[in-house]
């Protein structure tokens, strides 16, 4: 007897029911374009003369030096929907430790800024996704607006998750 397989691109193909196999193949997504992502940041990172860094530092270098304002940890946080601050505290102290933020402290709460090395490193950051990234997908049949599009997707389905999330832990 010959086990029937799925059509379907999951990765725990026992977690895709009827009903919501479609869940099953967005996580499937997610997971290969996070490791992607991932491995994307570090290693243009890596390029730029910073190699020292996981894809959680990064992304809090670019967005503590996000519109040039200076942020506090909880800020952070926040918009990179980490719920363990203690992960970003850390990234931060390694990014103080490298020259590429700097702290100041303002009553009670610590304010985070890029240096002026940090800003050079993101520029140059840019510079190479420029290069490697939007160039290498512009020059394919990438549809723009299908990425804007999906990316609305994405946050959406992200509040979903939190809900679960909140539901499964009152469970």
């Amino acid at each position: 007897m010959t086990e029937k397989k799925s059509p379907h691109i999951v990765s725990s193909e026992h977690l895709a029911s009827e009903k919501g196999w479609q869940m099953s193949e967005l996580e499937y997504g997610l997971v290969m374009a996070y490791n992607a992502f991932n491995r994307w940041m570090v290693r243009c990172m890596t390029a730029v003369g910073y190699s020292d860094f996981n894809g959680l530092d990064i992304l809090v270098l670019h967005n503590v030096n996000h519109k040039a304002r200076e942020k506090r940890l909880v800020d952070v946080a926040f918009m990179l929907n980490v719920e363990d601050s203690h992960t970003i505290n850390y990234s931060l102290k390694k990014l103080i430790k490298a020259d590429l933020i700097s702290s100041k402290k303002r009553g009670k709460e610590m304010f985070y800024k890029t240096t002026d090395a940090g800003q050079n490193a993101c520029a140059e950051y840019r510079k190479i996704r420029e290069l490697c990234l939007v160039e290498t997908a512009s020059s394919t049949d990438r549809n723009f607006e299908e990425i804007s599009k999906s990316a609305t997707v994405l946050r959406g389905m992200s509040g979903l998750y939190d809900q679960a999330a909140r539901a499964a832990a009152s469970i």
